[in-house]
């Protein structure tokens, strides 16, 4: 690889290292986590988290536009947590 192909990657890989960082406390926070929700509750927060941060950068990075049907999924998501986090009282 030449030096300007190198030069491109270098943020690519320490960002995605740094990423890769913050990981490492999932298993701790889920120890934590499952002292307040449940396994289903935590793995629905997190696919949440992940779809919104996925849309944020599909939107402002790949430039992709919303349409009408990725907000109706987003729609039945945002359903889903709603039904687990249904009062079960």
């Amino acid at each position: 690889m030449n030096d300007l192909t190198q030069s491109r990657w270098l943020p690519v890989i320490l960002a995605s290292w740094g990423i890769a960082f913050f990981e490492v406390l999932q298993v701790p926070a889920n120890r934590w986590g499952n002292s307040v929700y449940s396994a289903t509750q935590l793995k629905i927060i997190q696919e949440v988290i992940t779809l919104t941060v996925f849309c944020g950068l599909a939107i402002l990075y790949l430039g992709q536009k919303i349409r009408w049907n990725h907000l109706a999924a987003f729609a039945c998501i945002l359903a889903a947590v709603a039904f687990k986090f249904w009062s079960q009282e």
